[in-house]
């Protein structure tokens, strides 16, 4: 059985990969920031690896042995000083160079839907760059484009228990967000897979509107929902990049420009948002 590498293992889709790979017995190694945190979702890998990978000196030998990468690495609320450029790119472009290097055979990264077209966004801009670096390194490879996670849902439920939801336009916009173990899944089933880039979301695909009532069914609580147009949408973006620097400003970027059109991937999976509202409940 070959040894696969997760790195970003503590992180909401890392940790399920970690997971899915012990139960489906490849010898699996974690590369973690704090190898605390990760003892404490009780996985037993084979081994686990503390190393910072903005860092290339610390990632020195941590790809012996290994037969394939997988890397979920990347930021979504910006902390320590560090840009997207700093670990969505040069982070995962570091591991890369160690993956080469030591010869292993194939590197999975995990990026985002419509990646490409979004590059006009720091975190889209840091992604594209690496898989562009990726495609041409003469390894196998495989990007995989989720539309968005579960966990990236549970601002509808937060405001639902508060008693009213906020959605962009009139509500129709469709996304269907996938839960972290379906897409470990799907990581995992790429370890074999011929395919370079797969799109993927979850089983269900719902309008914003759909998913605000979830998320009221979920909190016990009268739908209220409040919609705001684009304009105010538009002109808030502008106020904020003159009013907040590039680390506080590129998240907000990124939700408020995504949860303004569609995010629709090919369905796949098991889990259901209602049940993952019920589980925050």
């Amino acid at each position: 059985m070959e040894h696969i590498l997760v790195a970003g293992a503590t992180g909401y889709l890392g940790k399920y990969i970690a997971k899915n790979l012990v139960e489906s017995g490849y010898q699996t190694t974690v590369l973690v920031r704090n190898s605390r945190k990760f003892h404490d979702f009780n996985i037993p890998v084979d081994h686990v690896l503390e190393a910072e990978v903005t860092n290339p000196d610390s990632l020195l030998r941590s790809c012996e042995s290994i037969d394939v990468v997988i890397s979920s690495v990347g930021i979504t609320k910006q902390s320590d000083g560090l840009s997207y450029m700093d670990v969505d790119y040069q982070a995962n472009l570091n591991l890369l160079e160690q993956a080469r290097k030591s010869g292993v055979k194939k590197f999975i990264y995990v990026s985002v839907l419509n990646g490409e077209k979004l590059q006009n966004l720091k975190i889209c801009e840091a992604k594209e760059k690496f898989a562009y670096e990726l495609r041409n390194s003469g390894m196998d490879y495989c990007i995989i484009r989720p539309n968005g996670f579960f966990s990236d849902m549970s601002e509808f439920f937060t405001m639902a228990k508060k008693g009213r939801v906020y959605l962009f336009g009139d509500g129709s916009f469709k996304s269907n967000p996938i839960h972290g173990d379906d897409l470990a899944k799907v990581c995992i089933d790429a370890i074999e897979s011929v395919e370079t880039e797969i799109e993927v979301g979850g089983p269900e695909t719902l309008s914003h509107q759909e998913i605000a009532e979830v998320a009221f069914e979920a909190a016990g609580k009268k739908p209220k929902i409040s919609h705001i147009p684009e304009w105010v949408r538009a002109g808030s973006l502008t106020a904020l990049k003159l009013f907040l620097g590039p680390r506080k400003f590129g998240p907000i970027e990124f939700f408020m420009t995504v949860m303004a059109m569609d995010m629709v991937a090919p369905e796949y999976g098991t889990h259901r948002l209602k049940d993952y509202f019920n589980e925050l409940e």
